[in-house]
């Protein structure tokens, strides 16, 4: 709790104005160029998924064989030298693609009960994720790394949740536990993240698809709870409807 107290502590202690967010003095003009070729390479990536889940909807692919494609072209990705970097960036746009797909059954189901849902998840999940992102780039170098081992212990505590769920058997209530605190981790992740990789293009590391391929996962990670939450509420909403209606 202390971490995530002197996260919000340092933005209260921030005079926030115009020109705060234009100041970015602390990042060299090569690593700008890198954050923009990564950010471009992100937007990319985010369409080939939805082209994913297009291609979900029209034949229904989506399912355990797209994930493990997914999974098994980030790995080949990673195994690349990054010297052939066409072919990283198109074993990129194929997971992006395969991830797409495994999520369509979910975007397949906001669709079916309100794709107003859908808009909404996304835009909110962008509006999210650009404000961590700038927080981090406009914080001071290495301001949030210390959270990494935190939420690192995060991402611990939802794997060994989803086991013992599938082993004993979950509930409702546990279900959306796990949603909401993978919430918060995968915000966190974000802005450990993005100061990771600025970091790391300062100290020469300018792969910029391994990491628009680290933000691509945190992004759809957020954006896949955020859309469980808002299509939960939008069915607790249109019961009470149906009730209100039935009396």
């Amino acid at each position: 709790m202390d971490s995530f107290s002197s996260f919000f502590d340092y933005q209260s202690r921030t005079h926030w104005s115009y020109s705060t967010f234009k100041n970015f003095s602390q990042i060299s003009p090569l690593v700008q160029s890198h954050l923009k070729r990564v950010y471009l390479t992100l937007c990319c990536a985010l369409v080939a998924s939805a082209f994913g889940a297009y291609l979900h909807i029209l034949w229904n692919i989506g399912g355990y064989l797209t994930t493990f494609a997914c999974f098994g072209t980030m790995i080949w990705l990673l195994s690349i030298p990054t010297y052939q970097e066409q072919k990283r960036v198109s074993l990129l746009m194929a997971s992006a693609v395969f991830q797409g797909a495994s999520i369509g059954p979910l975007i397949d189901l906001a669709i079916k009960i309100d794709p107003s849902v859908l808009v909404a998840a996304f835009v909110g999940t962008a509006l999210a994720f650009a404000c961590f992102s700038g927080a981090a780039m406009l914080a001071r170098r290495r301001e949030y790394l210390y959270l990494g081992g935190l939420l690192s212990s995060g991402v611990s505590i939802l794997m060994w949740l989803h086991f013992a769920s599938s082993v004993f058997g979950g509930s409702t209530t546990l279900f959306m536990f796990e949603i909401y605190f993978g919430l918060l981790v995968f915000v966190g992740y974000m802005v450990v993240d993005t100061q990771d990789i600025i970091e790391k293009a300062h100290l020469g590391d300018l792969d910029y698809v391994k990491h628009a391929l680290t933000l691509f996962t945190d992004f759809v990670a957020l954006f896949v709870r955020i859309l469980i939450i808002m299509l939960k509420n939008s069915a607790e909403k249109n019961e009470k409807k149906k009730k209100r209606r039935n009396d």
